[in-house]
């Protein structure tokens, strides 16, 4: 069975969201979500995300196309990786990742997953 792990804030869950979750489920079998915890979404973003983290977890949970949902690690970040030790991660189009970093702990395949009209559905533009 092929893991796949993708990685996001989720804030406001919204069409280019679900479009990001449907493509990363194509890599494989299982699809693990890493929901980022609020302290980090203020290291990364410089704000705190509009819905608090058990809320956006919630809401990537109901949309059922995961078949696991769970919060970020507050120090080491990609400390979850290592955990699940997925086969595939998926990353968003305009994701903002230290490809150096992650591949010091993953040796897998990484994807970068395509936009989805990300003019009208970016987290940065729906308020």
């Amino acid at each position: 069975m092929k893991t796949v792990m993708c990685f996001g804030t989720f804030d406001k869950l919204h069409p280019g969201h679900l479009s990001y979750l449907k493509q990363a489920r194509k890599y494989g079998d299982k699809l693990v979500v890493v929901v980022a915890r609020d302290q980090n979404v203020i290291k990364i973003k410089g704000r705190l995300p509009r819905e608090d983290e058990k809320a956006r977890l919630k809401k990537v949970v109901n949309s059922e196309l995961a078949d696991k949902v769970v919060l970020g690690q507050m120090e080491d970040r990609l400390s979850v990786v290592k955990k699940y030790k997925p086969d595939v991660v998926c990353l968003g189009y305009d994701q903002e990742v230290s490809l150096d970093e992650l591949k010091k702990v993953f040796k897998g395949k990484i994807v970068r997953c395509r936009a989805y009209k990300n003019d009208i559905y970016k987290s940065s533009l729906i308020s």
